[in-house]
């Protein structure tokens, strides 16, 4: 059975998005397979469908756009509910769904709606007990991450180029084992009170100021004896800790960043590295998923670029996670257990930053849209 008209209509009463054929040059297809109307109590009808599936699809909201070059949903089950006789949707889920050839693209900006969505959330108590207030981020499997970056700087103002390598160890980056090499003296990393640094034969620089000290997850250099010049301990990063409180400060506007020598070295900067991330809650405003495989070496997550202060791609060859949890213009989104590929590529334009995100091998177990209003969500959140 074939509903184009109904299949689209559906997509956009759901999410308002503009729909469209990812290719021009061929048309998007839909079909449903096995349908079934039920009429139950209250005026409620239920709709179901042995497979629904579409293909080259373009979804776009603004600037932001999806593009799915298949998808397979089975047993998919919605609930159409009347009220002051017009029809409309306020569940749908589904046994399993496979995508594959998915790409989202657009800017890289945290949409306001996402905060005000959790703000209102939280301030309604419905939240679940497992999700983090607005302004906080979690970022639970960094806390067990274990790897290596790798990075070579060309020129760094160290006065020769330089290779540094920085051993992450269960979530911690030990300064003490970081190391900047180079012909003649060696330089070293280190955290102080000020910032994030390079000693080298010509002397300290700054990579990283703070905006104010003491921060969360970090460990500060210590030197010798009273008033000795020289460093002891060169510090230490908790991963989890100090990134959730670097999201934190600069989602409330606090003035601290890379500083002008830094931006300039970035562009000067490949790195590659591998970091096997640990089992554990992920939350931002808006999205929550919990991270797990670890044992079975899942979640590790693969970086590379050319010059830093061009972009960056990140790769995470098997993806497993479950509970995930999302809350998009008023609809909540969630389900049991999701495994992907993953790439991600930054790309820095001037002020601006975009983003392409290509997901392969994609499944969805337990799928779940609830489009009933949540007590103190906005409509358009």
């Amino acid at each position: 059975m074939s509903s184009v008209p109904l299949a689209a209509s559906l997509v956009d009463l759901l999410l308002g998005l503009e729909l469209g054929a990812s290719d021009k040059a061929a048309r998007d297809r839909w079909s449903l397979e096995g349908v079934t109307w039920h009429p139950e109590q209250d005026g409620v009808i239920e709709v179901g469908a042995r497979q629904f599936e579409a293909s080259a699809l373009r979804l776009a909201s603004g600037a932001l756009v999806l593009e799915i070059d298949r998808i397979a949903v089975h047993e998919l089950v919605g609930q159409l509910r009347t009220d002051a006789g017009s029809p409309h949707l306020s569940a749908i889920q589904a046994v399993e769904a496979e995508l594959s050839g998915v790409k989202l693209h657009g800017p890289l900006t945290v949409p306001p709606q996402m905060r005000a969505a959790w703000d209102a959330l939280r301030s309604a108590g419905a939240a679940a007990p497992t999700t983090p207030p607005a302004d906080a981020w979690s970022l639970g499997p960094l806390g067990e991450a274990d790897g290596t970056i790798r990075g070579e700087i060309t020129d760094a103002h160290l006065l020769f180029d330089a290779e540094v390598t920085v051993p992450i160890r269960k979530g911690q980056i030990d300064f003490n084992d970081a190391t900047v090499e180079h012909l003649g003296p060696d330089s070293r990393m280190g955290v102080s009170r000020l910032g994030l640094y390079v000693d080298a034969p010509n002397g300290r620089s700054y990579l990283y100021q703070f905006a104010s000290a003491p921060l969360a997850g970090v460990e500060f250099e210590r030197r010798g004896a009273l008033l000795s010049p020289w460093v002891s301990e060169r510090g230490k990063l908790y991963l989890k800790a100090f990134a959730e409180t670097m999201l934190r400060q600069s989602g409330g506007g606090q003035g601290q960043g890379l500083t002008e020598q830094a931006r300039l070295l970035l562009g000067r900067t490949a790195i590659s590295g591998e970091v096997q991330l640990g089992d554990g809650l992920f939350a931002v405003p808006g999205l929550q998923v919990r991270l797990e495989g670890r044992g079975e070496g899942r979640n590790a997550v693969g970086l590379h670029s050319d010059a830093l202060g061009q972009g960056l791609a990140i790769e995470m060859a098997s993806l497993s996670a479950g509970n995930a949890v999302a809350h998009w213009r008023g609809a909540q989104l969630s389900c049991d257990s999701i495994t992907a590929r993953l790439k991600l590529q930054l790309f820095v334009d001037g002020p601006r930053m975009r983003f392409i995100l290509d997901i392969g091998n994609c499944k969805v177990a337990g799928a779940r849209v609830d489009l009933r209003p949540h007590p103190g969500v906005p409509p358009d959140a």
